[in-house]
């Protein structure tokens, strides 16, 4: 599954700071740009991968109905 998110990058004294715009929490660091680049790619995996595991969860218990959702925005 390939997902687009706006990547927002920083210039800091230590290097640059990034996240995604639209998904809170998926946030980073690197010394270099391409290093921020590619923690921002992990970190976003693995916010979507804890997200989908705490959904499942959730869904674990009563009538749930899971489906597809497309969005385009």
């Amino acid at each position: 599954m390939e997902l687009q998110f706006t990547a927002v990058f920083r210039k800091v004294p230590e290097g640059y700071i990034g996240f995604a715009e639209e998904l809170p929490g998926a946030n980073t660091q690197g010394t270099t740009l391409e290093e921020a680049r590619a923690n921002l790619r992990e970190a976003v995996t693995l916010v979507v991968e804890a997200n989908r595991l705490f959904a499942l969860e959730d869904a674990s218990s009563g009538e749930v109905i899971r489906e597809s959702l497309k969005v385009t925005a």
